[in-house]
């Protein structure tokens, strides 16, 4: 890698013409549907999230109100203000839209029991009325990543403990339902219509592989995949979205405690991330993202590392499904 000059890395580098790229994204998925997928239309389930707010908004750039369907998706542990934000959303763009609460889903198929017995391995007074979240911790100090449980009781009182793989990989698995539920109920409503349906990662996160396979990573078109989360938020304020959407701090909106994406998965909050991400890809040394974020070389290249790692940990994530021998023929006709 030829390491850029230290001094001249700067949050300008994620600048872009949004006028000039919302025409360009509207286009290609005028083309995409119509050409490529031969589909009618385009669902989006939006969460009022900035992302999904973000690709709904250029999904009617693209092809009107009319020929847009959202979906609200709600669970047990979804916030109320991300449904309420949703709703505004929706009625700004004047779309139409079906809300679905998915916890009766969710409860029956097991989501939610294997959670919390998962839970409980590791804090045995968890019972109904707790919160908890997972947080991640070690990746910006170049240690591995480690998972903790941090819980809340119903009087207030914190509860932090380590985390057995197998304890986290079931509650990481049964949350996954979650996802997997919503893309199904999506995937309804656009062989109902005849319409394509809509994937919402940013570039950190369809990079970084934080999404679930066949769930929120599933999708026919992903119109945002190529921006940066901080250049989605910018996206969004062009297009004029409501403030009470364009102001919505990132969440997973996963767990019952809230809990921001940074604790979870990213070594930092999303704009540093962004430009960390853009300095590596543009090959920036760690000395001019330590410089720009006014940090040490070592937490910057320790950051670069925990992107490498991230990415080949989760490369399986971007494989379609792997053929024991070729199918030529299918190949002739593409």
């Amino acid at each position: 890698m030829n390491a850029l000059d230290s001094n001249t890395l700067d949050w300008s580098a994620l600048d872009i013409d949004y006028e000039q790229e919302a025409d360009r994204i509207a286009a290609r998925l005028r083309e995409i549907t119509a050409r490529q997928l031969h589909r009618r239309g385009l669902v989006v389930a939006i969460s009022g999230g900035i992302d999904s707010s973000a690709s709904v908004s250029l999904a009617v750039r693209a092809l009107g109100p009319e020929r847009v369907f959202g979906l609200i998706l709600p669970e047990r542990d979804s916030s109320d203000d991300s449904a309420a934000r949703a709703t505004i959303l929706a009625e700004h763009l004047g779309i139409r839209t079906e809300t679905v609460d998915i916890a009766p889903a969710l409860d029956a198929i097991g989501c939610y029991h294997a959670r919390d017995e998962a839970v409980r391995n590791a804090l045995p007074e968890y019972a109904d009325g707790w919160k908890f979240k997972i947080v991640i911790d070690g990746g910006i100090q170049g240690r591995f990543n480690r998972f903790r449980l941090i819980a809340e009781s119903p009087d207030g009182a914190p509860h932090e403990r380590d985390l057995a793989l197998p304890d986290y990989l079931t509650i990481v698995a049964a949350t996954n339902f979650k996802q997997r539920i919503r893309k199904t109920l999506e995937y309804f409503h656009a062989d109902r219509l005849n319409y394509a349906v809509v994937g919402t990662p940013n570039r950190l996160e369809y990079d970084q592989g934080f999404f679930v396979k066949n769930g929120d990573g599933s999708a026919d078109v992903k119109p945002i995949a190529h921006l940066y989360k901080s250049q989605v938020y910018g996206m969004a304020r062009h297009l004029g979205l409501p403030e009470r959407v364009c102001a919505a701090i990132p969440t997973t909106d996963t767990y019952s405690l809230n809990q921001g994406q940074d604790e979870f998965y990213f070594a930092l909050p999303y704009r540093q991330m962004d430009l960390a991400l853009y300095a590596l890809n543009h090959g920036y040394a760690p000395a001019a993202l330590a410089t720009a974020l006014g940090i040490d070389e070592t937490q910057a290249r320790a950051i670069y590392d925990d992107i490498a790692n991230k990415r080949r940990t989760t490369k399986y994530l971007h494989l379609p499904p792997v053929l024991v021998a070729d199918v030529a023929e299918l190949h002739a006709q593409a």
